[in-house]
């Protein structure tokens, strides 16, 4: 297998509470530091990155094992959180909740209901970012199935 390569621009001019920019592939967008951690909050920011990064690496391995499986679906969606400690100064990563929601088609099977449930926590342990983050950020799931 080749490697694959993505390359990122960044761009910081200015202090700690200043506005930078990042530029990857689709990806164009100013960064600071978001209010919570009392920063001017314009743009996007590494946290919100990294639950983006893992939310997406996850539905989307969801739904191509769904493809393999010949699990058909009405839609999938998701909504995640990531929650992070701010703890005497240490900011930590703790935990990403994934709470993906799965809609079936009418009249589904018990066993493509189980099937769903099947894959949507095999997705999680197959996501290529829940690997890299495994062991440093605690992963949660809750799968709605209907």
């Amino acid at each position: 297998m080749a490697d694959h390569q993505f390359h990122l621009k960044a761009h910081w001019p200015g202090l700690r509470n200043d506005v930078g920019e990042i530029e990857s592939g689709q990806l164009k967008t100013k960064v600071s530091i978001p209010p919570e951690m009392n920063g001017p909050g314009v743009g996007t920011n590494p946290d919100e990155m990294l639950l983006g990064a893992a939310a997406t690496c996850y539905i989307i391995t969801l739904a191509a094992m769904m493809e393999r499986s010949g699990l058909e679906k009405k839609d999938l969606s998701m909504d995640s959180i990531a929650i992070v400690n701010d703890s005497n100064g240490v900011i930590t990563y703790k935990k990403i909740i994934h709470k993906p929601k799965i809609v079936l088609l009418d009249g589904a099977s018990d066993r493509e209901h189980s099937l769903a449930l099947k894959l949507a926590r095999k997705a999680e342990s197959s996501c290529m970012i829940s690997r890299a983050i495994q062991g440093n950020v605690e992963m949660e799931l809750h799968v709605e199935i209907i």
